[in-house]
């Protein structure tokens, strides 16, 4: 086995693997399923809840493992069963609610592999200034709750996230000063109209960390795909990272190759290239 072969395949979802319409499309399935099917193992790692993912990934032939919050959890499907977990310090969840209650922006909470908002925010949804297709996806993949900060400080061991999103830019930039003076979480983004907060040690590389270990998979072997900041731990600590052509600068900063975008069946076009055709990376 050569020293820099491919094992292992590490896939973001928005902007990645799904394109624009949240659809995996014929190409990439095909793509991916012929790479599993070679023996290299295909792991989903995205920033959504366990309970947001698209039914069709389920259907995708011989994925075992997906990866969830930004790295909180790690689900093997085939059996059922969460077989990592980090999520963020009750101290620090704590002083993050704390800070969090003097602000007034749409937040998210994901507990357990589900995604909270407050009721009276998704009630009035439709009143808020978010892309149609942001708005429709709250509706379909949020649950409600009344009290959104006391109901994350009542379940605070286990917090994988938090997402603040924002209206207008000016009030996002404000808010990552003020969020980026807590201590012993991480702050990232993977939308233009959001933070995420999520534990110390949390994020997709030190996910993926595990489950290399776990399947003596070296990190030059994985090859890793994203487009936003919350994928650039993955692709740093990965043998072989691609950008999207989508994807934002500071990530094609970092990749090995530029791939097509998301519209363009990027993700197969990589997996083409250098797992199913084997070319040098």
């Amino acid at each position: 086995m050569k020293e820099n072969e491919i094992k292992l395949i590490a896939l973001d979802l928005d902007g990645t693997t799904l394109n624009s319409n949240r659809k995996v499309t014929e190409r990439t399935k095909k793509a991916l399923e012929d790479a599993i099917a070679k023996g290299v193992i295909v792991i989903i790692a995205t920033g959504r809840a366990y309970s947001a993912l698209p039914e069709e990934l389920f259907e995708i032939k011989g994925i075992k493992y997906i990866l969830t919050s930004n790295g909180a959890s790690v689900t093997n499907i085939v059996k059922d069963e969460l077989i990592y977990s980090n999520c963020i310090d009750g101290a620090a969840l704590e002083s993050t609610v704390k800070v969090l209650r003097t602000y007034d922006f749409m937040m998210e909470v994901f507990v357990e592999g589900h995604a909270y908002v407050e009721k009276s925010i998704y009630d009035n949804i439709n009143s808020m200034n978010f892309s149609e297709r942001h708005k429709q996806y709250i509706l379909d993949t949020r649950k409600t709750v009344e009290g959104l900060l006391d109901f994350a400080l009542l379940h605070k061991e286990l917090i994988e996230n938090i997402n603040v999103n924002f209206e207008n830019q000016d009030d996002r930039s404000m808010m990552r000063e003020v969020l980026g003076q807590l201590e012993n979480v991480t702050l990232t983004t993977s939308f233009d109209h959001n933070l995420e907060i999520g534990g110390h040690t949390t994020s997709k590389a030190n996910a993926i960390r595990m489950l290399c270990k776990e399947l003596g998979i070296s990190e030059s072997q994985v090859m890793a795909c994203g487009d936003s900041p919350n994928d650039i731990a993955m692709l740093k600590a990965s043998g072989f990272p691609v950008a999207m052509g989508n994807a934002k600068d500071e990530v094609k900063s970092i990749a090995k190759f530029i791939t097509k975008t998301n519209d363009e069946d990027g993700v197969a076009l990589a997996i083409e290239q250098f797992v199913i055709q084997g070319a040098n990376v």
